[in-house]
């Protein structure tokens, strides 16, 4: 009779480990799922990064020299600093 007992608690322990054994798959099949779906969020914002660095580049292109900014302003604060007087 022992060896019955016996048996039945490996049956009962067998069937909590298959049920435990499916519950981590659904899981693991919800995490690959939610890994996917950011690795593709990451590479559009990547994608979205380089092209707003590519525009801010462009625009720094386009801004003046800073000697020929500094000179330009010098030259209109003279201007404004001898209309005042």
């Amino acid at each position: 009779m022992s060896n019955q007992i016996h048996i039945d608690q490996i049956a009962e322990r067998v069937e909590r480990l298959l049920l435990r054994y499916e519950e981590l798959q659904r899981t693991n099949a919800l995490l690959s799922e939610q890994v996917h779906v950011l690795t593709q969020e990451r590479d559009s914002l990547r994608s979205r990064l380089s092209a707003a660095r590519s525009r801010v580049d462009a625009l720094l292109e386009r801004l003046p020299d800073s000697s020929s900014s500094l000179s330009l302003n010098a030259a209109g604060a003279r201007t404004t600093a001898g209309s005042d007087t």
